[in-house]
């Protein structure tokens, strides 16, 4: 007993999330308690149907969240995601009007998009123009091409790019998965794999936490700052791509505000504005919780589309003072 005695027991270690979940985290328990509130008021919306219906809905949006991510990460914007997406669906109709193939035309679609989004990060950097006002001037630029080679909607017609976007697989009762997830699903799982395992992704999350520190660090903030956009212009790409195969056209007015859309599932999914700080999956969850809040809508029947537009004001709003109040918490 005398030699125990003076044995002190081992310190039990008390679990401590870390908090860059905590925001992540927060939107997971958002999603799961509007799953529960539509699966308690309406038969049937929990189900294959809903839940795949959510993924074919808004697999463009996934990927032009996953490249708003990447810009965000580093304390910039990009506002013309909506417009390359438009002219992306453009290109590609034109294309296909004028007789390329396939193989052609999906990569000069996504190279569009690369360009522009090259065009902004030159602009940024190199130019020192802010984000705001570099990613403002491509999107009036994209906007005007569109007009400039269709400023009517143009039909896409080729079997080869029907048959690929028709593409499905049927997974029991209602699951079913189309080669436009499959696309964005395989789009996120590069990013998460780019952001986490990376050299470049490090150089990312290090610009957002302090650009002059990572500048102190030796990491290549020039390239880097540059490619993030060039990241979110071949997203905007894709997800121009994804977008054509869904409605099998190209329309100068496709994607208006869809770049806002894209922010907003960023910021709920828990990435801060002021960079540094966010992860990919997290904007997946903010997509499909803005895809829910319509689902919702649509199925209560009796009210406005427009409150689509309120509710996720009002959750970015949440999502921007609860990252506030993180952010006060590890100043402290």
């Amino acid at each position: 007993m005398g030699a125990l005695a003076g044995v002190r027991p081992r310190a039990v270690r008390s679990f401590r999330l870390d908090r860059r979940y905590l925001p992540v985290l927060g939107t997971l328990v958002v999603l799961v308690l509007m799953l529960a509130v539509g699966g308690g008021r309406y038969d049937g919306f929990v189900s294959g149907r809903v839940i795949s219906n959510l993924f074919l809905n808004n697999a463009h949006l996934v990927v032009l969240a996953v490249g708003m991510t990447f810009v965000i990460l580093t304390g910039g914007i990009d506002l013309s995601v909506g417009a390359v997406v438009a002219l992306s669906g453009i290109v590609a109709a034109v294309s296909f009007q004028a007789g390329l193939p396939a193989a052609v035309v999906i990569p000069l679609v996504v190279l569009v998009g690369s360009v522009i989004g090259l065009l902004v990060g030159v602009m940024v950097h190199v130019f020192g123009v802010q984000p705001f006002v570099a990613s403002l001037a491509a999107m009036f630029l994209a906007r005007g091409l569109c007009y400039v080679l269709a400023p009517e909607s143009v039909p896409i017609r080729d079997e080869s790019f029907v048959a690929l976007s028709s593409w499905s697989v049927q997974f029991g009762d209602g699951w079913r998965v189309t080669s436009a997830v499959v696309i964005a699903l395989v789009t996120l799982a590069v990013a998460v794999w780019v952001l986490q395992r990376t050299r470049f992704g490090r150089t990312v999350y290090a610009i957002g936490g302090g650009e002059q520190s990572a500048r102190l660090m030796g990491l290549p903030v020039a390239r880097t700052t540059v490619l993030v956009y060039v990241v979110s212009g071949t997203c905007a790409g894709i997800g121009g791509l994804l977008f054509a195969m869904y409605s099998r056209s190209g329309y100068s007015l496709t994607g208006v505000g869809m770049e806002l859309d894209a922010i907003a599932a960023v910021v709920i999914g828990g990435t801060l504005l002021t960079g540094g700080t966010g992860f990919v999956a997290g904007s997946l969850l903010g997509v499909l919780v803005l895809g829910l809040i319509q689902t919702i809508i649509t199925f209560e029947g009796t009210l406005s589309s427009w409150w689509t537009r309120i509710v996720i004001g009002a959750l970015v709003l949440v999502f921007v003072v609860l990252q506030r109040g993180l952010m006060g918490r590890r100043t402290t």
